[in-house]
């Protein structure tokens, strides 16, 4: 089995431990906040899903000793070149992403397509909405400010409404929706679980653990629909 390292040992973490030996990785390093992340150093691949303030101290650390990593943590992307940079330095290897869900990965490219196909037509405007759990961090979520620059890419280019909402434990709804005064599209995802952030976290490490030879910086979409190489 490939070695694993859990770097951040919260709920995602430990869903991560539980579904590793369906992805055939052994957990040999548990890191969780303010632990050392040498016991890291052996592992075939990290995934890091710890805090915004830590994300990028951890992704320097992983970079430096040439650990291929998955950094799913939100909430760190003002620091994205710094991240790059050394990336690039190591000659290190590191797949990123707002959310490792599959299904939110489809959702963002569907919204794109939304917002492509409604570029022209003025009379409908926009807006973006999520829900999580009272605990999450940050707000709006990296999820959410994904897929309004989707829709900017999608060449829409009027006002988007962004709200947040945090309540309960919710695991996390994202909508889209267009309207006019003759009809609404609506656009929703919804996750039931961290189980499908999980699976997608560790579907690329076993990406990153199969192609160890690439360095970088890749987007988990970009391992899924073939956009980088």
């Amino acid at each position: 089995m490939n070695k694993l390292a859990i770097i951040g040992y919260g709920k995602m973490g430990r869903m991560i431990d539980q579904l590793a030996p369906q992805f055939d990785f052994e957990t040999i390093a548990r890191v969780d906040m303010n632990d050392d992340i040498a016991p890291a150093s052996q592992a075939d691949a990290a995934i890091e899903f710890s805090t915004p303030e830590g994300a990028i101290a951890n992704i320097e650390k992983l970079a430096e000793m040439r650990i291929p990593m998955v950094v799913g943590t939100t909430g760190w992307l003002k620091q994205m070149e710094r991240a790059s940079a050394a990336v690039d330095k190591h000659s290190a290897l590191m797949v990123w992403s707002p959310n490792f869900s599959i299904g939110v990965n489809v959702f963002s490219r569907l919204v794109r397509e939304a917002a492509h196909l409604l570029k022209d037509q003025p009379e409908y405007g926009a807006w973006a909405w999520e829900i999580h759990h009272h605990t999450k961090k940050d707000a709006p979520s990296g999820t959410l400010i994904k897929l309004i620059d989707e829709m900017k890419a999608g060449g829409f280019t009027r006002s988007i409404d962004a709200s947040s909402s945090r309540a309960g434990a919710h695991p996390g709804t994202h909508e889209v929706g267009f309207d006019s005064a003759a009809d609404t599209i609506t656009l929703r995802h919804s996750a039931r679980s961290r189980e499908g952030f999980a699976r997608g976290a560790l579907k690329a490490a076993q990406w990153v653990v199969s192609n160890r030879d690439k360095t970088g910086v890749f987007e988990f979409s970009d391992i899924l629909f073939g956009g980088k190489s």
